[in-house]
């Protein structure tokens, strides 16, 4: 078993010589690395081959794949999303891993890496909702107190057109009423006021009671 497993990481570092060896020349790899203090040190890796999570051989096979980067890497499998995580004790190898074995062929699969989201140490404070900033409470509903200085806006008075009133009141029943003159491309507007033609009767609507049905005379046979 001890040569099976030593057979798999020769072959394995000799791929990773072929892969790396390209990379290894390039100044662009120096320029990355050159600062890492704000890059996480855990790697997210995607398109895992399904038989990783069952088979220990092709787990091994996998982590060999990272182990050059760092020794005392740690590998996180979840099943079923199909991903790994890869956590290394420096940014740099985390870096450097990611550069190296992105797109990586491993088999019929073709391995992904991305950088994991650091999680945030949460403090007392950020463990509770806290409540709407003040300017904005008062948009609650039910609404809240109004927040302090808030004064009602004064309404504005009224905008009354008297020329417009005036000429309403001219308005006069059964007379035209000219609105707009007649031009030589334009008709004219004219109102038509119309007369109330309803007769006033004295004492208003006379309301004609229904009759009540006629009863029956004789006792029930």
């Amino acid at each position: 078993m001890k040569h099976i497993h030593d057979g798999i990481l020769k072959t394995m570092e000799d791929e990773l010589k072929e892969l790396i060896s390209p990379l290894e020349d390039s100044e662009n790899l120096t320029d990355v690395l050159a600062d890492t203090s704000d890059l996480p040190n855990s790697l997210i890796i995607t398109g895992l081959d399904p038989e990783i999570f069952l088979n220990d051989e092709k787990k091994e096979k996998f982590e060999a794949i990272f182990l050059p980067y760092d020794d005392e890497v740690n590998f996180q499998y979840f099943r079923s999303f199909h991903r790994a995580r890869v956590t290394f004790q420096r940014s740099e190898a985390a870096a450097t891993a990611r550069i190296r074995c992105h797109q990586y062929q491993m088999g019929d699969f073709l391995l992904s890496c991305y950088f994991a989201q650091p999680a945030a140490a949460k403090t007392e404070d950020e463990e509770h909702l806290r409540p709407p900033s003040p300017h904005r409470q008062f948009l609650i509903s039910p609404p809240a107190s109004p927040p302090v200085g808030w004064e009602p806006v004064a309404e504005a008075q009224p905008c009354l057109n008297y020329d417009l009133l005036s000429a309403v009141a001219q308005l006069a029943p059964g007379e035209s009423h000219e609105l707009h003159p007649p031009s030589g491309s334009q008709p004219g507007i004219y109102v038509h006021v119309c007369e109330d033609t309803r007769e006033k009767k004295p004492g208003g609507l006379k309301m004609i009671q229904t009759p009540c049905p006629a009863r029956a005379t004789g006792a029930p046979s």
